[in-house]
């Protein structure tokens, strides 16, 4: 059995309580790597190329307000 089938074994065995208690962390935990790539990603230039584009699509009218922003600022 892998280390991943045992984790979900116990995580199946949780009290709704443990359960709710368990996906707090998770998130956190996995919010917390998230961020840090993320950052990582920054530091090293690999969104750079990304961000140029976005900028040169922006600035030539090929794209337009973000969707998200859009739904947000309603």
């Amino acid at each position: 059995m892998s280390r991943v089938e045992q984790i979900e074994g116990h995580v199946k065995e949780l009290s709704p309580e443990e359960l709710s208690a368990f996906r707090e962390w998770f998130a956190e935990f996995d919010a917390e790597i998230w961020d840090r790539q993320l950052e990582s990603d920054v530091r090293t230039g690999k969104l750079h190329s990304l961000a140029e584009r976005a900028l040169r699509e922006r600035a030539s009218g090929r794209s337009g307000p973000s969707p998200i922003r859009q739904r947000t600022c309603r």
